[in-house]
């Protein structure tokens, strides 16, 4: 998950039917249960372990192809620059360029985006499970430093995140992602496409370079706003069935 935010728990459902009080049936009487219960949970452990991995695969990937597509565009247009003039007909050239450069960025940040949301529900499966290696051997609790509840204040353990973030606090925790530096390099190109359409169509440098810092806010604004959005659906289709602990219990 790569963004900073205030978490908000929401009201907890109903655990499924299950048997016991804590959701898994007692202990058979030679443990036979209980190995098998602990297999199938090691087994969805690790199908989620993979997932995670493959999520974060994606998202490392989609932001390299993005910044190879950015970094390729610029070598490309200083190559042109030296074969042909500066003039009206390279700046309609440059816009195209940085036009497709946006569009790919935009798929990028939209993808990651989704992408952290499938991170976090991944990690909140995990929280989950964690709970049912408690209840099958709840002195092995001490040992764990990752959530075992599966509400968002146990989720949140997973992630490098304060538990009362400051908005300087939210903005460097959501730039330092994979997710907030796509967007950030999204609304720097997008600047400059503005910049260079507006250049291209008779505009003074300028007013052209006013224009392009307007288009750039206005990219970044818009960004967070659905980084944050984005989050606050995910959290919002929380399925918890294991609560933190109110304060001052163990909540580990």
């Amino acid at each position: 998950m790569d963004e900073g935010m205030s978490w908000r728990t929401p009201e907890p459902r109903r655990p499924l039917e299950m048997t016991g009080a804590t959701g898994l049936a007692g202990p058979s009487a030679d443990g036979s249960r209980d190995s098998l219960v602990m297999q199938v949970l090691s087994t969805e452990h690790f199908s989620l372990l993979t997932h995670r991995s493959l999520v974060y695969n994606e998202a490392f990937t989609r932001v390299g192809m993005f910044l190879t597509f950015v970094s390729m565009s610029f070598v490309a247009l200083a190559l042109l620059s030296g074969a042909v003039p500066i003039d009206q007909s390279f700046l309609v050239i440059a816009a195209i360029v940085f036009g497709f450069d946006f569009i790919i960025g935009l798929t990028t940040f939209l993808r990651v985006g989704a992408a952290n949301a499938e991170d976090l529900r991944v990690v909140q499966g995990m929280a989950r499970i964690r709970h049912g290696y408690i209840e099958l051997a709840p002195e092995t609790q001490a040992y764990f430093t990752s959530g075992t509840y599966d509400d968002m204040a146990g989720v949140s353990k997973a992630y490098s995140v304060s538990r009362t973030p400051t908005v300087l606090a939210n903005l460097t925790y959501g730039l330092s992602t994979s997710n907030g530096m796509a967007g950030f390099v999204v609304s720097l190109v997008g600047g400059v496409f503005a910049a260079v359409t507006a250049l291209a169509i008779g505009v003074s440098g300028a007013v052209a370079f006013v224009i392009g810092i307007v288009a750039g806010l206005a990219v970044f604004a818009l960004c967070v706003r659905w980084a944050f959005g984005n989050f606050r659906r995910t959290q919002d289709n929380f399925e918890v069935r294991f609560p933190s602990p109110p304060a001052g219990l163990d909540a580990t």
